[in-house]
C-alpha cells in the first residue's frame, strides 16, 4: 500500500537525510522518496494507518516536524500561521525586552525588569529552551542546548535582562535564517514545477491527460512531438527521433521504432508514437559547523564552571564565593554571540548567493562549497548548450571544401535530423546554394539518399564519431565532422575555478571519447571520463571523493540525480529535469556557470565570517573567564562580554548580504 505524507515544520536538509535514511531501514518501509524542497514523504508498507508511526520516527530525530497526510495538507496554510504567531510573539518580545533593559538603568525598577524580561524570555524563547531540554534527554548537544545553559545560568545569576536579550536576539537570527531556506526553498519548487509529469492516456480513439504517478504498468500512452516520455515502456506503433541528452548525456538524436525501449525523460522530437509501459512512476555527511563547536563547546564551558565551583571551595570552604564566580564565567562564556551570529553568517550567505542566482538549500553546503578542491562537470546541458555546428570539412577527393559541403546540404536538403541541420546552416552562412537532386530517401539512423538522375550522392553518418561521410555512388569523397559547442562562458568558468584554486575539473559524460575530448579541449579540462551509465558516474564520484576529501558535482540530467545526491554538494542547472533540481543541494537558478565562481566566493566569505565571529567571541570569552575564575572580572564585564561581543559579532554577519558578488 502506497501512502503519500508531508513533514510540515522540517526546515533542516541534515535532519531531513536522516529522516530518509532511517526509514530507508526500516524493514517495514520500501521504495521511501522524501524530497526536501517540497517536504513530501512517500513510502509502501502493508499497514493502512502509519501516520503515528512515521511521527514518532521522526521526533526521534527532529522536534516541532508534524506528519501529516498528503490529503489532509493545503500547502503552507498551517506552517504560515505559526510563522505568523512566532514574528508577532518575538516583536511583543522584543518590545519587552527593550523596556526593561532602558529601566533597569534606574534603581527601584528592579521587580518590573526581572517581570518585563521574565516574560519577554518566555515569549521568544520557550520553544528554545524545550528543544535544549529535549536535546539533553536525546544525549546529543546543539545549539539550543547552548542557549538553555545561557539562559538558566543568566536568571540564577538574577540577571534576567540578559536572558531576555539572549533568548530574543537568537530568535531574530533563527528567524531570519528559516525565511532565507524558505524563500530559496520556494523558488527551487517553481524550478521543479517548470516541466510537470503528465501522461496521455489511450482511450479508444482518443487521449485522456493523466497525472504519470496514477499510470499503471501496460498502460497504452501516446507520446506527440516535443513532450516528455513520462514513464519507462516499449514503443508498440510509429516511429520518431528522441532527444536522450538527459538520459545518456548522448547529444545526436536516437531513433526509435516499434519495440524500442523508451526511458521517462526523454524527449520526443519528430513523430507521435505509442508506447506500453514497463514501469510505474514510483520505480522510476556533513553538519553546519555550529552543531560541531556545540558538541565540544558545551561540555567544556560546564566543566570549567564546575571546576571553579567545587575544587576551590572544597579547598577554602566558601562554596558562596567560588559559586558565584562559577556563575560569572557561565554568564562570560554564554554562546549567544556564536549561536547567534553564526547562523546570521548563513543566512546572509545564502542570501548573497540568491542574489547571484544561486539558490543554496542549507548551511551545510555553504561549508561544503568553501572548501571544495574538485569539481566533476556533466557535458551535455551543463558545459555545452546543445548546440551542434560544423566543426571541420574535409575532402578525400578531387573535390572542393566548398563542393563536398554543396552536395551535403542538397542531399540533406529535406531531413529533420539536427546535424542535417548543422550541415545546412553553415552551407547558407557562406552562401551556398543546392544542387538540382530528386529521389530523397532517408534511411534510419544511417543517413539520406539522393540522385542527380546519373549518380547517387548520400552522406552518411560515421560509426563511432561525431560527423559525417559524403558519399558519390560507393565512394568516400569528403568528411564533415561536427561538434557540440560549449557554452559560451564555460572556459572562463572553469579557468576562474582553478585561480580559486580548485585543484581539479573533471568532466563526466555519457557521449563518446571523442566529442567528450572535443569539448574538453576547448575548456582545457584534462580528465575525462566518457560513456558514463550513471551508475558509473556515481563510482567516479566516489573515487574523487576518495582522492581528494570531497568532490562536487554539477550537472542537469534525469541521469545525473544518483551523482548529484552522491556527491558532497550535488549543483543543478536551473532550467535542468525536475529530478536533478530535486536531487541537488544547490540550483544555479540562472541556467549559467558563471554563478558558480560567484557561488563559491561568497561561500569563503561566509565561513571566513563564521570564523572570525568564533575566534573574536573565543578570545574575549577566556580572557574575561580568566580574570572570573580569580575574582577580578565583575558581572558587568561578564555581560559585556557576551552582549557586546554578540552585537559586533551580528553587525559582521549582516555586513556579508551588503558585499559584492563578483
Amino acid at each position: 500500500m502506497k501512502h503519500e505524507l508531508v513533514l510540515e515544520g522540517l526546515n533542516c536538509a541534515h535532519c531531513a537525510a536522516k529522516i530518509e535514511q532511517k526509514l530507508i531501514d526500516t524493514p517495514q518501509y520500501s521504495d521511501v522518496r522524501f524530497s526536501f524542497v517540497t517536504k513530501e514523504l512517500s513510502l509502501n508498507c502493508d499497514k493502512r494507518n502509519i501516520t503515528s508511526d512515521i511521527q514518532s520516527l521522526v521526533d526521534s530525530i527532529e522536534d516541532g516536524v508534524t506528519v501529516r497526510s498528503a490529503d489532509e495538507v493545503e500547502e503552507d496554510e498551517g506552517e504560515e500561521e505559526v510563522g505568523k504567531l512566532k514574528i508577532i510573539l518575538l516583536i511583543i518580545a522584543a518590545g519587552l525586552f527593550i523596556v526593561a533593559f532602558i529601566l533597569h538603568f534606574f534603581e527601584g525598577n528592579e521587580i518590573i525588569c526581572a517581570i518585563l524580561s521574565v516574560i519577554s524570555a518566555i515569549l521568544s524563547g520557550y520553544d528554545v529552551v524545550i528543544e535544549g531540554v529535549k536535546s539533553v534527554m536525546k544525549r546529543r548537544i546543539d545549539e539550543t542546548t547552548l542557549m538553555t545553559v545561557a539562559v538558566v545560568a543568566a536568571m540564577v545569576l538574577g540577571e534576567f535582562v540578559e536572558a531576555a536579550a539572549v533568548t530574543v536576539l537568537f530568535g531574530i537570527g533563527e528567524l531570519l535564517e528559516d525565511k532565507a531556506v524558505e524563500k530559496s526553498r520556494r523558488d527551487i519548487r517553481k524550478l521543479a514545477d517548470i516541466r510537470p509529469d503528465t501522461a496521455y492516456v489511450v482511450n479508444g480513439n482518443t487521449t485522456i491527460d493523466v497525472p504519470a504517478k496514477d499510470v499503471k504498468i501496460g498502460t497504452i500512452l501516446e507520446i506527440p512531438p516535443h513532450t516528455r516520455v513520462p514513464l519507462d515502456g516499449v514503443v508498440i506503433e510509429g516511429n520518431t527521433t528522441v532527444d536522450a541528452s538527459s538520459l545518456t548525456g548522448e547529444s545526436a538524436p536516437v531513433e526509435i521504432t516499434a519495440g524500442t525501449e523508451l526511458l521517462s525523460g526523454m524527449m520526443n522530437n519528430d513523430r507521435t508514437v505509442r508506447m506500453k509501459t514497463t514501469k510505474a512512476y514510483a520505480e522510476g555527511d556533513g553538519e553546519k559547523l555550529i552543531s560541531r563547536f556545540a558538541r565540544v563547546y558545551t561540555p567544556v564551558v560546564i566543566l570549567i564552571g564546575v571546576l571553579i565551583a567545587v575544587i576551590p571551595s572544597l579547598i577554602t570552604g566558601d562554596w558562596a564565593t567560588w559559586i558565584h564566580r562559577a556563575l560569572v564565567c557561565l554568564v562570560a562564556s554564554c554562546p549567544c554571540s556564536i549561536v547567534i551570529s553564526v547562523p546570521l553568517a548563513y543566512f546572509a550567505g545564502i542570501g548573497a548567493a540568491s542574489k547571484a542566482g544561486v539558490l543554496i538549500k542549507g548551511g551545510r553546503f555553504v561549508e561544503t562549497l568553501a572548501e571544495a578542491k574538485c569539481f566533476a562537470f556533466d557535458k551535455t546541458g551543463t558545459l555545452t548548450d546543445h548546440h551542434i555546428s560544423v566543426k571541420e570539412i574535409k575532402s578525400t577527393s578531387h573535390y572542393s571544401v566548398e563542393e563536398i559541403l554543396q552536395i551535403a546540404a542538397s542531399v540533406e536538403a529535406h531531413s529533420a535530423h539536427p546535424i542535417a541541420a548543422a550541415i545546412r546552416n553553415y552551407a547558407n552562412e557562406h552562401y551556398i546554394s543546392n544542387l538540382e537532386l530528386k529521389d530523397h530517401t532517408e534511411i534510419s539512423a544511417k543517413g539520406v539518399l539522393a540522385s542527380d538522375g546519373t549518380d547517387t550522392y548520400s552522406v552518411v553518418k560515421a560509426e563511432g564519431k561525431n560527423g559525417t561521410a559524403v558519399m558519390k555512388n560507393d565512394d568516400v569523397i569528403g568528411l564533415i565532422t561536427v561538434a557540440e559547442q560549449p557554452r559560451k562562458e564555460a572556459g572562463s568558468v572553469i579557468a576562474e575555478l582553478k585561480s580559486l584554486g580548485v585543484n581539479q575539473s573533471v568532466m563526466l559524460s555519457g557521449d563518446k571519447e571523442s566529442a567528450c575530448r572535443n569539448v574538453a579541449d576547448q575548456l582545457d579540462i584534462t580528465e575525462v571520463y566518457s560513456e558514463l551509465l550513471p551508475e558509473d558516474k556515481v563510482s567516479c564520484v566516489d573515487q574523487l571523493i576518495k582522492g581528494n576529501g570531497s568532490c562536487c558535482f554539477v550537472g542537469d540530467g534525469i541521469n545525473d540525480a544518483p551523482v548529484l545526491t552522491r556527491s558532497d554538494c550535488g549543483i543543478a542547472m536551473g532550467l535542468g529535469s525536475d529530478a536533478a533540481i530535486e536531487s541537488a543541494d544547490m540550483v544555479l537558478s540562472a541556467e549559467n556557470l558563471s554563478a558558480l565562481p560567484k557561488a563559491i566566493r561568497i561561500c569563503r566569505r561566509t565561513m571566513a565570517t563564521v570564523g572570525l565571529n568564533i575566534a573574536f567571541s573565543l578570545l574575549i570569552k577566556v580572557l574575561v573567564i580568566t580574570l572570573a575564575a580569580f575574582g577580578i572580572a565583575p558581572l558587568w564585564l561578564a555581560v559585556v562580554a557576551d552582549t557586546g561581543v554578540c552585537l559586533l559579532c551580528v553587525l559582521n554577519s549582516v555586513r556579508l548580504i551588503k558585499q559584492k558578488t563578483t
